[in-house]
C-alpha cells in the first residue's frame, strides 16, 4: 500500500517537473530502502540506527535494485519513466529533498549523481554474452559446398 502523503507530494512534484513518471519516484524510494538495508548488512550497522546514503552509494544500490526488479528490461523501464542517466536519478532525489521527503547533508550535491556509470554499461552489458558468437566465415561457407 502506498503512503498517501508520498503520493500527494509526488503528484505535486510531477506537476512542477514533468520529466519523470511518478513510477520513477516510487522506484527511487524503494531503491533507497533496499540500498539502506544492504549497506547495513555490509557495515554491520544495527537495524534501528539511521544511516546516511551518499549519491554514489545510492546509484550503486539503484543499479542493483533495477537489475533485480527488471532484469534485462531495466534500461527500457527506466527510459520509459524518463530516466536515462545517473543525473536523472539525482534530479529525482533532489526534487524529493526539496519537498522534505528525503534529507541531505551539507556535503550532498547534485553533482554526486553525475556520470557514475552509463546506463548501457549498468543495465545492458550484464545481459550480453561474454563472447559474441561468430557466424561461419565466407571461406567456410564456400568450402563446405
Amino acid at each position: 500500500m502506498q503512503d498517501p502523503d508520498f503520493d500527494g507530494i509526488v503528484e505535486l512534484i510531477c506537476k512542477e517537473d514533468s520529466r519523470f513518471d511518478r513510477k520513477a519516484y516510487d522506484f527511487i524510494r524503494l531503491g533507497l530502502d533496499h540500498t539502506v538495508k544492504e549497506l547495513k548488512k555490509k557495515d554491520g550497522t544495527r537495524a534501528g540506527r539511521s544511516r546516511h546514503v551518499s549519491g554514489p552509494e545510492l546509484l550503486e544500490g539503484l543499479r542493483i535494485y533495477a537489475l533485480d526488479q527488471f532484469g534485462p528490461l531495466a534500461k527500457t523501464v527506466l527510459n520509459a519513466w524518463g530516466v536515462r542517466r545517473c543525473s536523472d536519478f539525482g534530479d529525482i532525489v533532489f526534487n524529493l529533498i526539496e519537498y522534505n521527503v528525503f534529507s541531505k547533508t551539507e556535503n550532498d550535491r547534485r553533482e554526486d549523481f553525475a556520470d557514475i556509470y552509463s546506463f548501457e554499461d549498468a543495465f545492458v552489458k550484464p545481459f550480453l554474452p561474454a563472447h559474441p558468437r561468430r557466424g561461419p566465415s565466407s571461406t567456410e561457407i564456400v568450402g563446405s559446398a
